[in-house]
């Protein structure tokens, strides 16, 4: 799916910081915890907790977040609708890197077990 220049541009300038408070209150609205939360972002970036709060006292951006990530060799298996978008279907791969966080947010939100979130291969 293609998505808008103003979209990418949009989710480029974003902060981490911005939308990392949404993200708790969504997990733990649905039972789970701030942990679990540090768990999948790290399946995801390599970041620990420390990292992720010196990238939220920053307030870096979603560009500046994904571009210091390592990202897991996995996250290609993250398929699905996300706000609208089928990721695999991004071609943006910024975009595409910041649908696969909200994705696994959504999937830890919904109580989906951890081994399922935190794909394998």
């Amino acid at each position: 799916m293609n998505t808008t220049d103003t979209h990418n541009e949009r989710m480029a300038k974003m902060t981490f910081s911005s939308v990392y408070p949404h993200y708790i209150t969504k997990v733990e609205n649905k039972g789970r915890s701030k942990e679990e939360l540090h768990q999948v972002i790290e399946w995801l970036t390599g970041f620990d907790q420390a990292k992720v709060h010196e990238l939220i006292e920053r307030k870096a951006t979603f560009e500046t977040f994904f571009d210091e990530a390592d990202l897991n060799p996995h996250a290609h298996l993250i398929t699905g609708v996300i706000c609208g978008y089928r990721i695999e279907d991004i071609e943006n791969p910024l975009t595409q890197k910041v649908r696969y966080l909200d994705k696994l947010v959504d999937e830890l939100a919904k109580g989906r077990k951890m081994e399922k979130i935190l794909r394998k291969g």
